[in-house]
């Protein structure tokens, strides 16, 4: 049990350094450059941690590495621009918000992890409280965003399955940096083709592609593809909501932006969420341990 909330602390890291990176973009790096952005934040990642793994693909790995790549990393990154670009932002994330259900029911279809309700439950309320912290400022909704935004969530969900799958074949640090650096290649030519030339970066803006890449994406990545290895993929979707939970608050609390009585009831109920959906865990464990004394108490007796 301490080995398991040990590893859901190390996952948390993952959503909350990406919800950082809502805050680091817009206040520090050039706009206008989503996909040169990406490309800069994936690749320079993946060769650090390839670096460290001292390790190359071998055999099935590189399609493998490639395919996990694009639907990890590369082209989930286009559809997330794609996205952006076309719906409010409140909408695009309360879209991504039902990943812990679209992540459990592909545990379910890919490594045989049969969905509980209690984890089902908490998804629920965990997406009901994203969007009651996201919506309500409408916006029109344009079916291609929502296209994209629906297709970026189902495609990094039976992506983190299948690298759950293969997980136990290869060592954390080098399937991430292969990932990494497959996705940042693959987004090299897109980011050129709409975007034109890479964006001159100030000084400023090197510091925050410094903390997106070596925290935003070789950290969290690593943190959230461990999580995967240890905990059911009903765990780690749920963890993941912490992401517009931190977005929220570094804004009310960096960036100066007022905190709703909405976007503090939405904070809530993804809290309660989180804590429903694991509370299956923690039941297990008291039950456990209210059944340890009795077995100790037959030993003593019968001995």
């Amino acid at each position: 049990m301490e080995a398991t909330w040990r590893w859901t602390m190390i996952t948390a890291i993952a959503p909350v350094a990406w919800g950082s990176n809502y805050y680091v973009t817009r206040e520090f790096l050039p706009a206008d450059a989503a996909l040169w952005g990406a490309a800069i934040r994936a690749l320079p990642a993946g060769l650090l941690l390839l670096l460290i793994a001292r390790s190359v693909p071998r055999g099935a790995w590189w399609w493998r590495s490639a395919l996990l790549g694009a639907m990890n990393v590369g082209a989930f990154f286009a559809l997330i621009y794609l996205a952006a670009q076309r719906l409010p932002t409140s909408i695009a994330s309360t879209i991504m918000a039902a990943s812990p259900v679209a992540l459990m029911l592909m545990a379910w279809a890919i490594v045989a992890e049969r969905p509980r309700l209690v984890p089902l439950a908490g998804a629920a309320i965990g997406i009901a409280g994203v969007a009651t912290m996201l919506l309500g400022g409408g916006g029109a909704v344009d079916a291609l965003g929502v296209a994209a935004s629906v297709t970026a969530m189902l495609m990094s969900a039976t992506g983190y399955v299948l690298a759950k799958r293969w997980s136990g074949e290869v060592e954390l640090l080098a399937s991430t940096s292969w990932q990494l650096v497959a996705g940042g290649l693959l987004l090299l030519v897109p980011a050129a083709l709409v975007e034109g030339a890479p964006p001159a970066l100030d000084a400023q803006a090197a510091l925050g592609f410094t903390y997106v890449t070596v925290i935003a994406t070789a950290v969290a990545y690593v943190a959230w593809f461990g999580g995967l290895r240890h905990l059911p993929a009903s765990t780690v979707g749920l963890v993941g909501l912490l992401n517009p939970v931190t977005g929220v608050l570094l804004g009310t609390l960096l960036a100066g932006e007022l905190l709703s009585w909405r976007q503090a009831v939405g904070i809530a109920l993804v809290l309660v969420g989180i804590l429903v959906g694991r509370s299956g865990s923690p039941l297990a464990t008291l039950r456990r341990s209210a059944r340890i004394p009795m077995a100790v108490r037959r030993r003593a007796f019968t001995g």
